[in-house]
């Protein structure tokens, strides 16, 4: 019997705006409300909004939380000061991965991960059996929060307006801002995002989210599914976890190291991950523009003219800005530089490509 799928705090709300629903990581969340290519427009020149509620919050608190947060993650957060956030993350001793995260770092000692909805179970329990030795407290605080992300060229004009606080304005990129509602209820403003564009991200509890939503609905801001925040992220050369990153697949081979610090003395994984970065890696994630408009898809085979496979397709969409046909693929090493030819096997035909940077879209953070 197929276990039940998980709803948002804001469920009724996409139902009611006729939201195509679907499975996604467990839960019933909305693909397209008016569309993906008009909701991904929205996002790209003026402000939407998406329900990200689905997304895992795991706490870790407790004298020994710094050490602990930096013996598990891939990224260095000694440096890192209240009210900061960093990009990483938790590798297996093989470096293979985890998960992908963010680290919050708290006003007090403590830190939030923000871990991706499909693996909130198996985080926890990962990050569990890794606490021998430290003085810890660990909390699957997911349940009590709902998230909003607020991303486009608009949306800082939308948060400010609602909140009513010019100050959020000067709020940097990767970092975040405690407020309280009326009732004294915590809500958490970050400025990160998953598109490319400026964006924030408000997590409060479903109440206070639900409120929020209907205010900006009646504001004209668009609401917008997850397959346009693919569309968006692929774009941006965002990974997504499951695709180009997973247990087989390490941050050196996917080309994201630059997050792995290992001028640090120690962090689970490091020891492979830095033989790979040394001595290479077998397969590396790569960017291939096609010539044509056929659309790559997840699973599509990657070829050399003579028809030997070498890869295969991670993501691929008729870029929606860019008006390319483009995908990330996994291939081998000795076909991942710039420039090299390479084909996309789609059905029965071949198309032409080549090897591009994977960040097919110059982004539009506030730096």
């Amino acid at each position: 019997m197929d276990q039940e799928l998980k709803t948002t705090c804001l469920h009724e709300e996409h139902v009611a705006l006729g939201a195509k629903m679907s499975p996604f990581a467990g839960f019933d969340m909305p693909i397209q409300y008016s569309g993906i290519i008009d909701e991904h427009n929205a996002v790209r020149k003026a402000v939407g909004m998406f329900d990200v509620s689905h997304m895992g919050e795991i706490i870790i608190d407790g004298p020994d939380a710094q050490s602990f947060v930096n013996h598990i993650f891939t990224n260095d957060v000694t440096a890192l000061e209240p009210g900061c956030i960093l990009y990483g993350m938790m590798c297996y001793q093989d470096g293979g991965v985890v998960d992908d995260l963010l680290v919050y770092k708290e006003f007090e000692s403590g830190y939030l991960l923000v871990v991706n909805a499909a693996n909130i179970d198996k985080d926890f329990e990962w990050i569990k059996q890794q606490a021998d030795g430290y003085e810890v407290e660990i909390f699957n605080d997911s349940d009590s929060w709902g998230q909003i992300a607020l991303q486009g060229p608009g949306a800082e004009d939308e948060l400010v307006r609602y909140f009513g606080l010019e100050e959020l304005r000067e709020l940097e990129f990767y970092t975040f801002y405690d407020l309280e509602d009326e009732d004294g209820g915590r809500i958490i403003v970050s400025r990160t995002g998953y598109t490319g564009e400026d964006g924030f991200e408000i997590y409060a509890d479903g109440e206070i989210i639900r409120d929020m939503w209907e205010a900006l609905l009646e504001d004209g801001v668009k609401p917008c599914g997850l397959g346009c925040r693919d569309t968006l992220r692929f774009e941006a050369g965002l990974p997504l976890y499951g695709d180009e990153l997973s247990a087989e697949i390490s941050p050196v081979m996917a080309g994201f190291s630059m997050f792995c610090k290992f001028d640090k003395p120690e962090f689970i994984g490091k020891d492979a991950l830095l033989k790979q970065k040394t001595e290479g890696v077998a397969r590396k994630l790569v960017g291939i523009e096609l010539k044509d408009n056929a659309i790559p898809r997840a699973g599509y085979p990657v070829e050399l003219e003579d028809g030997t496979q070498v890869g295969v397709v991670t993501t691929g969409y008729h870029s929606i800005t860019l008006d390319k046909s483009l995908c990330f693929a996994l291939v081998d090493s000795t076909h991942a530089a710039l420039g090299t030819p390479l084909f996309v096997r789609i059905r029965k035909r071949v198309f032409p490509g080549e090897v591009v940077k994977k960040r097919f879209y110059k982004t539009n953070y506030k730096k």
